[in-house]
């Protein structure tokens, strides 16, 4: 396993993409190690914002040694991340996180689901599963960003809460209505709609996999606030607990109890 370091990376781009959303590309030899479903933690500048913020990584090009993130403004460590220009340097700590299992999906069709802010991670997961992909998008509105991104590596679907575009409703009501079908599930986005995913796959009687990143706070481990509930009792602590930035954030969803 690659250890985590922190280091000083380059912002090489920088664009909003929807009201409030910015994909930034940075120049790191982070990505030399990073995998789909990981994350970085950046650090903000300012004195009065003390905890990093953890952002789940887009895309990355080892090669190149770029990682893309695409993230939200939510507070004012993210705001201030939205005003970094091109050449600004930037702390940054990772790649961290477990990803998700690939090779689950052999043999297998896989269903992509993303919602919101956590429709970003499913583009590198995306690029890198072998075989056939059906991607579910939920989006608010008609903002469907990375869409051009995610619909070249398979069957793309979009629910919209607004009706604008696609299904109206969730991913679940673009999965009936468009009859979806596949082996294995990975799902990134907000704790409603994992729930939701959690539901349909027992019923369908497949296997899911759930990135908890929504819930994560410092990223790091150190503010406890990203505990999550899970089925089974840690043979360590002997409770029924898990850190989400530190153990997971994907869990097979029977695993955690959401």
């Amino acid at each position: 396993m690659e250890q985590k370091r922190k280091e000083n990376a380059t912002v090489l781009s920088q664009r909003e993409i929807a009201p409030d959303i910015y994909d930034m590309w940075i120049g790191t030899s982070l990505a030399g190690q990073g995998k789909p479903g990981q994350f970085i933690v950046v650090y903000p500048k300012a004195e009065s914002t003390l905890l990093p913020r953890p952002i789940s990584i887009c895309e990355i090009d080892r090669e190149g040694g770029r990682l893309r993130i695409v993230y939200r403004i939510a507070g004012k460590g993210t705001r201030e991340f939205s005003q970094y220009g091109v050449g600004e340097k930037i702390s940054v700590m990772g790649t961290l996180g477990n990803g998700f299992p690939l090779k689950a999906s052999e043999g297998k069709e896989a269903i992509l689901i993303g919602g919101g802010i956590g429709i970003p991670p499913m583009l590198q997961l995306a690029k890198e599963l072998s075989g056939k992909k059906q991607l579910v998008m939920g989006y608010r509105d008609s903002h469907l960003f990375l869409k051009e991104d995610l619909e070249t590596h398979g069957t793309f679907y979009t629910a919209t809460e607004d009706g604008s575009v696609g299904t109206k409703g969730n991913v679940i009501d673009a999965i009936k209505e468009r009859r979806v079908k596949g082996g294995v599930i990975y799902a990134c986005g907000p704790m409603p709609m994992l729930r939701a995913i959690k539901r349909y796959a027992q019923e369908q009687d497949i296997r899911a996999y759930l990135s908890l990143e929504e819930r994560m706070a410092c990223g790091v481990g150190a503010c406890l606030g990203c505990v999550c509930r899970t089925v089974k009792t840690d043979g360590h602590s002997h409770v029924n607990n898990t850190r989400i930035c530190t153990d997971g954030p994907v869990f097979e969803a029977k695993e955690v109890d959401i």
